[in-house]
């Protein structure tokens, strides 16, 4: 099979623990783009926190994209063109924070390329060191998100948020629920998922399912995952997903990235 896509998870999937682009990942994506494949990152992070990385990898002199926000935004990195974009709407995020307000979870939402809550919490704190985005903390959530946004994402210690998880899905089967990492639980308007944009970028490409290789390590990939004609998890995936790639490679902080390139793309 050639391979005409490649489409990146973010963190914990191409960037190392400490937010770096490896050496040798750089590398072979750069090899890739030279046969002409397509390289996609696709994450959970505001478009703003992942323009510096794409233009790393030059996906702006490649002519490629980014999926940002779990699949909700859309957008061509030369020139910050948004194909796509869904978001939220008041409503929906006024419900999103009495619900969370409810299980007792902090809860953030993004506006202005900020970071907006009312509270304070150890796991804001990761999203700001993750984003590089400014966090702005408001006495009043409701009244000061007052238009729609494209995401919102509840924060709490692991083992109680994956409760929370299951609760979200029966409590608003209208939206789309995933997990990012064991302490975010993402919500997204109905329909929004990696797999849903990946699916309407290849589209507008004339790339085929087949031709696309996902990779991914968390419950928010496990859309593309599925969708893609060749699905793989690094090593660090979480656990109970394992079985659901058809491939496993080296961890995020071990190559896993240029594994794939190397098997399937260059060889």
């Amino acid at each position: 099979m050639q391979y005409k896509m490649l489409v990146l998870d973010m963190d914990d999937t191409l960037l190392t623990d400490d937010h770096r682009i490896s050496d040798l990942n750089k590398k072979v994506i750069l090899e890739a783009q030279a046969k002409g494949v397509y390289v996609i990152l696709a994450s959970g992070r505001p478009t703003i926190a992942m323009t510096a990385y794409a233009k790393e990898l030059e996906l702006d002199l490649n002519d490629s994209y980014i999926i940002s926000f779990n699949g909700a935004i859309i957008s061509r990195v030369k020139d910050d063109l948004v194909l796509f974009e869904q978001k939220l709407t008041v409503e929906q995020i006024h419900d999103l924070y009495d619900y969370s307000v409810k299980m007792k979870t902090d809860i953030i939402t993004y506006l202005d390329d900020e970071i907006i809550s009312q509270t304070d919490s150890e796991y804001i704190e990761v999203e700001k060191e993750i984003t590089g985005m400014v966090h702005r903390k408001v006495s009043d959530f409701k009244s000061y998100v007052d238009r729609p946004a494209v995401k919102c994402i509840l924060l709490e210690k692991p083992e109680y948020l994956k409760t929370v998880e299951n609760d979200l899905i029966e409590e608003m089967p209208h939206l789309s629920v995933s997990m990012s990492k064991p302490f975010f639980l993402e919500a997204a308007q109905q329909g929004i998922d990696k797999a849903a944009s990946l699916k309407y970028l290849a589209d507008k490409l004339g790339i085929h399912q087949s031709e696309i290789i996902a990779v991914g390590n968390a419950g928010n990939d496990l859309t593309m995952i599925e969708y893609a004609g060749l699905g793989v998890w690094v090593d660090n995936v979480t656990p109970e997903l394992r079985d659901k790639a058809d491939v496993i490679v080296a961890s995020n902080n071990n190559d896993g990235v240029a594994e794939v390139i190397n098997r399937y793309i260059l060889n």
